[in-house]
């Protein structure tokens, strides 16, 4: 049985470190999202339009859930445009 303890305990560790991971990324994604959805493409040079959007669209990959969980992590909200009148 100490054994399995062990091999218990290494899990454990390891999932919390999993974890802890899993919220850098979160904060890291929510804040590029918030990040992204500020910026006025038209004001930006043409390299920092594509680096943007290769973050938007991966950004944009993510599961609903997971892309709420990373602005939640961040407390940003990300609002939609308006449609003009």
């Amino acid at each position: 049985m100490p054994h399995r303890d062990q091999e218990i305990a290494l899990l454990r560790d390891e999932l919390e470190m999993l974890m802890g991971e899993r919220q850098s990324l979160l904060r890291v994604v929510g804040a590029s999202a918030a990040l992204i959805a500020s910026l006025d493409s038209k004001r930006l040079p043409v390299g920092a339009v594509e680096a943007a959007d290769m973050v938007a669209t991966t950004i944009n990959g993510l599961a609903e859930e997971t892309l709420q969980d990373a602005l939640s992590a961040v407390h940003a909200e990300i609002e939609e445009d308006s449609p003009a009148a």
